[in-house]
């Protein structure tokens, strides 16, 4: 079900949304990049992911960067997405 966009390989929506929710799931073919639309954490979860520490990593969550949640039933258009971003040919 992929549809292109310009840069913008559209791989899927999340068919259990309703039309004012809608985890999404696209490739940027120009900056070989996965791109995700996804719910906003709550609190909780945002500040659980802040505080995680990785050696070698600043703790916390950059400014130009987002938490977000997609649910599981969407992996088969994540693992899409990894194969369209591997492709040399579209």
């Amino acid at each position: 079900m992929t549809e292109a966009l310009m840069s913008l390989l559209f791989i899927g929506i999340d068919p259990n949304t309703g039309d004012k929710q809608s985890p999404t799931v696209w490739v940027d073919q120009e900056k070989q990049e996965l791109v995700f639309q996804g719910w906003k954490p709550d609190s909780e979860l945002k500040a659980e992911c802040a505080a995680f520490q990785v050696p070698g990593h600043a703790q916390g969550i950059p400014e130009s960067e987002a938490v977000i949640r997609i649910p599981a039933r969407m992996v088969h258009m994540i693992r899409e997405a990894c194969d369209a971003v591997e492709r040399t040919d579209i």
